[in-house]
């Protein structure tokens, strides 16, 4: 699997990373088809799966579930040097999605994660944006406390995954790493992943194959064809749709 640089964060990620949501939660998901949740064989076998793909970089969430424990126990016994990323600002609890982008909620947030994950500093940690791109970022803290976290030591880079192109413009601004939705039919967010690569930040892009719904081969190609892109992150429940997404990435950056 081709390795990227996560723009001047001084981590490296596989191009196709392993997006955790599918591991951890199936209620208030996107998903033409809804799905059950694995066991924790079937976790630890697909975690082998995405090892031996040479997929390294993984994204996960307090707002999927239990992705965070589920990878911290399978990470403590088979850690291969992953990068993980993972976010504040959104909880899912009894199935409804809960935000605060608070200085207080966001540095217990970390502090939570760090501990599910089993990591003393977490790789990356993002912003997850509501919608609300400019005010989330403007008005509540989040920012500012993640910048100080990074300072502490605590997290290596900070980021933003939000919705609009105005809100990844104004993350330009303080982030090492941001995360967009781009693909075929929605290229929108094509001009600031070329503006973030010129300044030296990191691009992760999620829903590239639109949740699912554009041809693996084609998309994975679109995507990591922009120099931009750090990474395009999939997820999948299945060994084998992960490998066709591999050999799609791979074909894509030979």
């Amino acid at each position: 699997m081709h390795i990227r640089p996560l723009g001047r964060t001084g981590l490296e990620v596989s191009v196709l990373g392993f997006g955790a949501f599918k591991i951890g939660r199936n209620r208030g998901i996107k998903y033409q088809q809804g799905y059950e949740l694995p066991d924790d064989a079937t976790v630890e076998r697909l975690m082998a799966t995405v090892r031996g793909l040479g997929i390294s970089y993984i994204d996960t969430a307090p707002a999927y579930g239990t992705s965070e424990e589920r990878l911290g126990k399978v990470l403590a016994q088979h850690q291969h040097g992953e990068v993980i990323s993972t976010k504040v600002g959104e909880t899912f609890r009894d199935g409804v999605s809960l935000y605060d982008y608070s200085p207080e909620s966001t540095r217990a947030s970390v502090e939570r994660s760090a501990r599910r994950l089993g990591r003393d500093v977490l790789d990356v940690v993002l912003v997850h944006s509501d919608g609300n791109d400019l005010p989330i970022q403007d008005a509540t803290g989040v920012v500012e406390t993640l910048l100080a976290l990074k300072a502490e030591g605590r997290v290596r880079a900070v980021g933003f995954s939000g919705k609009t192109t105005e809100g990844a413009f104004r993350a330009l601004e303080w982030a090492d790493v941001l995360m967009v939705e781009f693909h075929i039919e929605d290229p929108s967010h094509e001009e600031v992943i070329g503006e973030a690569h010129n300044r030296g930040i990191g691009v992760v892009v999620k829903k590239g194959l639109a949740s699912g719904q554009l041809p693996a081969a084609e998309a994975i190609g679109f995507v990591l064809a922009h120099p931009g892109v750090s990474s395009l992150i999939v997820g999948s429940l299945d060994a084998l749709h992960l490998a066709e997404n591999a050999e799609a990435a791979k074909r894509a950056t030979a």
